[in-house]
């Protein structure tokens, strides 16, 4: 019988090891615990992150393979991306609506009834927000939200927790905008967590949990400027092309 480790008691800072994570569902490490700003910090920087459905506990992950994006790579747009920027008039804000980015994040999609953001997840990442240790990236077309992407940063390290499209091409806009910035901030990787085909399709690749963590280890001790964040001015999409 397996037998994960239950956080309730623990320390917020203290996490099982990575390397003692389920192979079979990928990454599953823990169970337990909070949502509180302290503990996510301390998860992230350690390779760690929540993901569980509402009405379950919070079930905390570390996957191998671990699907990440270099920045160096992501931040040059492919054929079809530059078609697009080059006619659409829209423009890129960063930390203007987080909370918009992750409702519309959270939204039905495809018919599904919902996702894994749940309100207590919200709550969660608007803390972090707050605190200046979690940012989202906005595509507008005129004041209509159309694009977006959140996430979480340890250091020099963006863990992106999800994205979203409600206009074609708006998500890949946002990653675009947001690769852009992290590589001129010479933050080398952007980590996607879980790879998908969709992910892949952009240019993500998997690498061993044991590679992602030495990065990491790396990077998360490399602090950046908040006020980088702060400073970032409106762009108009087409200057991305």
């Amino acid at each position: 019988m397996i037998r994960l480790p239950l956080l309730d008691h623990w320390p917020a800072e203290r996490f099982p090891d990575p390397a003692e994570a389920l192979s079979e569902p990928s990454g599953l490490l823990a169970f337990g615990g909070d949502l509180s700003v302290q503990r996510l910090r301390a998860a992230y920087a350690q390779g760690i992150f929540p993901w569980f459905n509402e009405g379950e506990p919070i079930l905390w992950w570390s996957p191998d393979p671990r699907c990440v994006f270099p920045t160096a790579s992501l931040c040059r747009p492919n054929r079809s991306l530059r078609r697009l920027l080059a006619r659409c008039d829209w423009h890129v804000t960063v930390n203007r609506d987080f909370l918009g980015v992750m409702h519309a994040c959270a939204a039905p999609r495809d018919g599904q009834p919902g996702t894994w953001i749940s309100a207590e997840m919200v709550d969660a990442y608007a803390a972090l927000h707050a605190g200046s240790h979690a940012h989202s990236v906005e595509v507008w077309h005129g004041d209509r939200l159309v694009g977006g992407i959140y996430g979480v940063m340890s250091g020099r390290l963006f863990s992106g927790e999800s994205m979203f499209s409600r206009e074609s091409g708006g998500s890949k806009v946002a990653l675009l905008a947001l690769a852009r910035l992290l590589h001129d901030w010479q933050c080398p990787l952007l980590d996607a967590q879980v790879s998908n085909p969709h992910l892949l399709s952009l240019g993500a690749q998997e690498i061993p949990r044991t590679t992602f963590l030495t990065a990491l280890h790396t990077l998360a001790a490399q602090p950046l400027n908040p006020s980088l964040w702060r400073d970032v001015a409106p762009m108009a999409a087409r200057d991305l092309a």
